[in-house]
This record gives structure tokens, sequence and C-alpha cells, in this order.
């Protein structure tokens, strides 16, 4: 199995991921929490919140599609661990998935999402700190997103149901859209939020929908040296030095200057080169 496969299987399931969280009516099956003596608490709008309960109904349904494909499904074995899901075929080529939600803000935008660190396991792809497995070692790295509308109808949080009651309770989210893609298709040029050290995605839903951010002409190659060297305005401020590029234009005439100046200098760099006797261990 390769990278195209895998991608086809999970997206062929994309319209089953809706049934499985939705009623026909396109309204959330979830109406709360229910405690021992059956009373029924609304759930927040919290995202937070709404994203670990949407991982919750999606984990039973990727299992079955795990099985049908010949693939086994390891969860991630903390919270903030990468990735969520971790499947491997039986050639052992590992794939990472991380389900992600937002919110519309409009027809044609959403929120936004985060999409990982770019620091850490991202930038050592050894390490197996905070992953499951070393990020070098998955083959592809994947998102399965969810995009929905927050309803317009004011939920009491304060207010206690009985299990008769469910239809009384408003579904706190509704009108539900799910895509695949690699990560790097549906990546920006800035972090998720603030000054945070998470990768950020697309807003327009057209370009989640079909996998067209910045990154998807310019290839993983581009996304990956683009983010393995992002600095945030503290990271630069700790290593006292400038911050090379803060988006993608940035980021083009940072690299062109740098070929730039190689190609002025490009005699000097080859006759170093052929001068230099490689150091001890270096020898292939």
């Amino acid at each position: 199995m390769d990278n195209d496969k895998f991608l086809e299987i999970i997206k062929t399931e994309l319209k089953l991921f809706s049934k499985a969280v939705s009623t026909n009516e396109g309204e959330w099956i979830i109406k709360g929490f229910i405690d021992v003596y059956k009373n029924v608490y609304t759930i927040s709008i919290d995202t937070k919140i709404i994203s670990k309960v949407l991982e919750l109904l999606l984990f039973p349904m990727l299992e079955k599609i795990a099985q049908k494909n010949d693939l086994s499904v390891e969860l991630c074995p903390q919270q903030n661990f990468y990735p969520d899901i971790s499947f491997v075929d039986k050639k052992g080529n590992k794939y990472a998935l991380d389900i992600k939600s937002t919110y519309r803000n409009s027809e044609t935008s959403v929120n936004g999402m985060t999409l990982g660190a770019f620091t850490g396991y991202f930038r050592n792809r050894k390490s197996n700190k905070n992953t499951k497995y070393p990020y070098s070692q998955y083959i592809g790295h994947f998102v399965l997103g969810v995009i929905y509308t927050q309803t317009t109808t004011a939920v009491d949080e304060r207010k206690k149901y009985k299990i008769e009651d469910l239809s009384k309770i408003p579904s706190v989210i509704n009108n539900f859209e799910f895509f695949a893609w690699p990560k790097y298709r549906i990546a920006t040029g800035r972090p998720g939020s603030g000054n945070t050290k998470n990768i950020g995605s697309v807003n327009s839903i057209n370009e989640l929908r079909n996998g067209t951010g910045p990154f998807h002409e310019l290839g993983e190659e581009v996304y990956d040296d683009y983010w393995m060297y992002y600095l945030t305005k503290d990271m630069a401020r700790a290593l006292e030095v400038q911050r090379p590029y803060t988006n993608l234009k940035q980021y083009i005439e940072y690299k062109k200057r740098g070929i730039d100046i190689l190609k002025v200098h490009e005699d000097q760099i080859l006759k170093y080169g052929e001068d230099s006797k490689p150091e001890k261990g270096d020898e292939e």
C-alpha cells in the first residue's frame, strides 16, 4: 500500500462518517452527558469538548475501515501525542491520521485548525518524544477533517433533563462535512493561532474540500523545509536572531537570496570542495 491508496480508503468512507455523527436532519446525535441517575446535562459549545467527542464517535468506524483493509490501528498512548491514530499495513508501513474539526464562520470560510507542532518531533524526526512512532517512520501524514455549523439556538448549560426529554434538547452543532487530505495540502504559512508552535490550516472551505492550500502545488518537501526553520517571535528572541521569514512570500525571498549568494561564490565553493578532504567518519 502507498499514500495514494491509503487516502483513497479514507475518502471512500467520508459519507458514512456524516451518517455516524448526525441524524437524517443533519443534527448532531450527541445531546449531552448522562449521570448514573439518568439525568442529562447539555453539552458545551466548547470546541475542545466537541472535538474530543467527535473523535470518540469516529474511532469505531476507523477501526472497521482498518479491519476491512488489513490494517492495524494504534491509538496515541497519551493526550497531546502525535498522531491521533497510527495505521500499520501488513508490510509494516505506517500512516499517521489526525482528526481535526472546525466550525463555519460563513458559507465560504471556517475558523481554522491547528495541524500539529512544527517543533519537537517534527524537527527531530527520529525522536520518540510526544509521538507514537518517530515522525520519520510514517510514510504519510494525513488529516481527517470535520466542518460543522454551530447552532444559533441558545443552550442553557445550567439546565438538567431526563432521558425522556432528549427530543427537547437542542444539538449544539449540525450540518457536517468531512474531508481527508495529506496534511501539507491544507496547511498554510502561518501558525495556528497567535505565537503558538502549531502549523495553521487554510480557512477557505473550498481549499479544505479540494486540498488546494498554498503547499498543494509547492509540494511536501517545501512544506517540510518551510516549517522546519520557521521561528515565532519568542523563538527568534530566545536565539537572539532575526526571523528569516514570517510568510511564504518572505520565505521565497529568503531562499532566493541564499541561492544568489551561492551563485556569486560558486567558483570558490567548488574550489573549496575539490581541495578539502572528508573528515574521519565522513567517507562513503
